[in-house]
C-alpha cells in the first residue's frame, strides 16, 4: 500500500475542487495513483451527480450575448443551489462557454443545449457539490437588438423597429427595474382582467357595498384602467425621466417597441425553506459513521 501523503491529497484537491476527506479515500482507494483516483471521483461524481439532479436549483446565473451588428442577442439562465456558487468562477466559466454555444448554433430551444453541455455540467456538479440546471433560452431578432444585465440575477433583451442601441438598451434597464407584465394593453388576456377585477371586488367590499351597480362599475373600470397602464410597458412612465411615458419617448426616436424578454434568476421556481441546523447537524452525523 503506498503512502498517501499531505501533499498528495493537497494535489488532488487542487486539481479536483473536492474535499479532504474525498481526496484521502480516493487516493487510498486507488493505491496513491492520482490520475486513477481522479478518474474514479469523475466516474463517482456522475453518480452523485444524477442523485442531485433532484435538488431544487433556484439560485444561479443570467447572461446575455448581443450581436456586434444589434440584429440579434441571446438570453439564458442557469441555475445552481446557491448563489454562493453562481459568483464562483467555475460556474461563471461554466454559464458563459453555454451562452457562446447558444450565440454560435443560433438556438431558440434550450433541449439541444441541455444535451449537449450534458459532461459539463455533470463535471460542475461533481466538482461544486450542487446540481445545476440549464433552464431556459430565448432568442432575439429584429431591426435593431438592445439588452441589459443587471447584476447576475435579471436580464432583458428588446427589439425595436428603428431607434439605437442605445435606446433599447435603456428600455430594457426600464423593464429590469419596473418588470411589465405586458408590451401594451391589446396583449393583455381577457383572464387577466378578470382575475384583477375578482381581486379589485374582494378587496374593496366593504367599501361597494350598498353602491349603485353603476357606481362600482365605474370603479372596476378605474382599476382596470389603472391596471392596465401598470402592467404594460408602452404605458408606464420612463424610470429615468417619469414625465414621459416609454411608448412615447421610442416614438419620439422614431422607433417602435416590437418584443421585449425579462429573466429574473428562479421566478417561477418552488423553493424548498432549509433547516441549515438540521442539515449541519447531519453532515456532522455522517462523518462520525
Amino acid at each position: 500500500m503506498a503512502e498517501i501523503t499531505a501533499a498528495l491529497v493537497k494535489e488532488l484537491r487542487e486539481r479536483t475542487g473536492l474535499g479532504m476527506m474525498d481526496c484521502k479515500k480516493a487516493l487510498t482507494a486507488a493505491d496513491g495513483d492520482i490520475e486513477k483516483a481522479i478518474d474514479d471521483m469523475r466516474a463517482a461524481g456522475a453518480i452523485k451527480a444524477a442523485k442531485k439532479s433532484g435538488n431544487i436549483a433556484a439560485e444561479g446565473s443570467i447572461a446575455v450575448k448581443v450581436a456586434d451588428d444589434n440584429k440579434a442577442a441571446v438570453i439564458i439562465e442557469v441555475n445552481s443551489q446557491t448563489d454562493f456558487l453562481a459568483l464562483q468562477d467555475d460556474f461563471k466559466g461554466f454559464v458563459a462557454a453555454t451562452l457562446e454555444q447558444a450565440f454560435a448554433e443560433k438556438l431558440t430551444d434550450a433541449a439541444p443545449l441541455i444535451a449537449s453541455r450534458e459532461e459539463a455540467r455533470l463535471a460542475l456538479v461533481a466538482k461544486t457539490g450542487e446540481n445545476v440546471n440549464i433552464r431556459r433560452l430565448t432568442r432575439v431578432e429584429g431591426d435593431v437588438v438592445g439588452a441589459y444585465l443587471h447584476g447576475h440575477r435579471i436580464g432583458v433583451v428588446v427589439a425595436l423597429n428603428g431607434g439605437t442601441p442605445e435606446l433599447a438598451k435603456d428600455i430594457a434597464m426600464h423593464v429590469a427595474a419596473s418588470n411589465p407584465q405586458f408590451l401594451n394593453a391589446s396583449q393583455v388576456s381577457e383572464e387577466a382582467i378578470a382575475k384583477e377585477k375578482e381581486i379589485f371586488l374582494a378587496l374593496n367590499a366593504d367599501k361597494i357595498a350598498g353602491k349603485p351597480e353603476n357606481i362600482v362599475e365605474n370603479m372596476v373600470k378605474g382599476r382596470i384602467a389603472k391596471f392596465l397602464a401598470e402592467a404594460s410597458l408602452v404605458e408606464q412612465p420612463f424610470v429615468k425621466d417619469p414625465e414621459v411615458k416609454v411608448g412615447d419617448l421610442a416614438k419620439k426616436a422614431g422607433a417602435e417597441i416590437v418584443s421585449f424578454v425579462r429573466y429574473e434568476v428562479g421566478e417561477g421556481i418552488e423553493k424548498v425553506e432549509v433547516d441549515f441546523a438540521a442539515e449541519v447537524a447531519a453532515q456532522v452525523a455522517a462523518t462520525k459513521q
